[in-house]
């Protein structure tokens, strides 16, 4: 669960971050594009191409991932595609939610179930060994790096 939350939270995180720069980058208020003769031309090429923001593919996250995933909690290649197949799903209902017209807490709320019900599914297909392995790969992922601050 608290993967899935992460997840989440970090794909949320991802995106806004894409929205922000294209807003704020070299898309007119940097001064690009006035002044010199040659980057005149290229500013007004790069601008037409860059209308809508790139948004990171599901699959690339979901990648990412799964070369965490696979040698924390000793996944097999079915297990792997399956868990592949079941965050694609949630990646993607994700975006739903988020683009919904509701207001914040219901959002949550759905966030919540979908994580949830996402972790729930994943944890249905390990072995009792790699739950107890996917909870502990979890809690690390959710807490990073703190074993080495104390050092």
């Amino acid at each position: 669960m608290k993967i899935v939350q992460s997840l989440a939270i970090s794909a949320f995180v991802l995106l806004s971050i894409q929205t922000v720069s294209a807003q704020y980058g070299n898309n007119g208020y940097g001064g690009n594009g006035y002044g010199g003769r040659g980057r005149m031309n290229s500013g007004m090429s790069q601008d037409r191409g860059q209308d809508k923001p790139r948004e990171i593919p599901a699959e690339e996250t979901i990648s990412k991932i799964m070369l965490k995933l696979k040698p924390a909690v000793g996944l097999d290649e079915l297990q792997e595609i399956a868990i592949s197949n079941i965050l694609l799903e949630s990646i993607k209902r994700q975006g739903v939610i988020l683009k919904q017209e509701t207001n914040q807490s219901d959002q949550m709320k759905d966030l919540q179930i979908l994580s949830e019900n996402t972790e729930r599914r994943v944890i249905e297909l390990l072995n009792d060994d790699q739950k107890e392995k996917y909870k502990i790969f979890s809690e690390e992922s959710k807490n990073p790096k703190k074993s080495k601050k104390n050092r």
